[in-house]
């Protein structure tokens, strides 16, 4: 029997399902499902839920001097205890380079979240200093990329700016980290939640699922880069004419095997 199996299911998320454990506490379980696009793909990738469990309890006991966390206890390889907090549904996104939609925002207007950068820059460039990019969080759909004035309209100016600061902070210290281990955190996103008035970080944190990773040595401004995340899944479905809509194409089994492999390279670059 698996820990999951004998609690109510509390809310069941692209790639995670929640339980309720008890008032005060909940079981997080990452599954092998994957979504790219804000689609879920019909075949799991093996092992995904293994990484993505190993990785946030690394980190989340990590950045515990940056801000408190939800975590408590693992309990088994693919689910972690965690106290139950009020979520506050904006993905607090940091970018420290220029990609994805990023990229295609600054190609589009010159500007990112909204906010104007120099002139001239490439793909996969980085910024002049990191940038905080909220989004609102979507159960459903897409998440929509906002200002950060409108993240202050939307939750309050105080709150909008400690968000802003605390993700900030997370960021240079996974980035430091990261660093030190060959790998370039290009971008991330966090999410955080109040618990009897305090905030504190949620859900998982610098995983392959939502952050971009890329190999030091191999970093080469200009174009896109190799990743250690699901970048390689997103550039297969890129590629094969599909709208981005429901239902996903099949995924070739080189696809699923390479797209399990950045999860595990990721995993034994960052922990080993």
């Amino acid at each position: 029997m698996t820990a999951s199996e004998s609690l109510r299911l509390f809310r069941r998320g692209k790639v995670r399902e929640m339980y309720v454990v008890d008032e005060a506490h909940l079981l997080m379980v990452a599954s092998d499902r994957v979504s790219a696009f804000d689609v879920v793909m019909r075949e799991p990738i093996p092992g995904k839920g293994v990484v993505l469990t190993a990785l946030s309890k690394f980190w989340f006991e990590r950045t515990r001097e940056v801000v408190p966390n939800h975590f408590v206890a693992e309990r088994d390889e693919r689910s972690l205890l965690v106290k139950r907090a009020e979520r506050i549904d904006i993905e607090c996104v940091v970018r420290g380079y220029l990609a994805g939609s990023g990229w295609a925002e600054y190609r589009r207007a010159g500007t990112l979240a909204g906010e104007p950068l120099p002139p001239n820059l490439a793909e996969s460039s980085a910024l002049p200093e990191p940038r905080f990019t909220p989004a609102t969080k979507a159960e459903s759909g897409h998440d929509e990329n906002i200002s950060r004035d409108q993240l202050a309209s939307t939750v309050g100016a105080p709150l909008a700016h400690r968000l802003e600061e605390l993700s900030l902070a997370l960021y240079l210290s996974g980035a430091e980290y990261a660093m030190a281990r060959g790998l370039i955190l290009a971008d991330t996103k966090f999410e955080f939640g109040l618990l009897d008035g305090d905030l504190i970080l949620i859900d998982e944190v610098l995983t392959p699922d939502s952050s971009r990773y890329w190999p030091a040595d191999q970093y080469a401004p200009g174009k896109p880069q190799p990743s250690f995340d699901k970048q390689f899944l997103r550039d297969f479905l890129e590629g094969s004419g599909w709208d981005k809509t429901p239902p996903p194409p099949p995924l070739p089994p080189e696809v699923i095997r390479g797209t399990a492999e950045r999860y595990q390279e990721a995993l034994r670059r960052l922990t080993a």
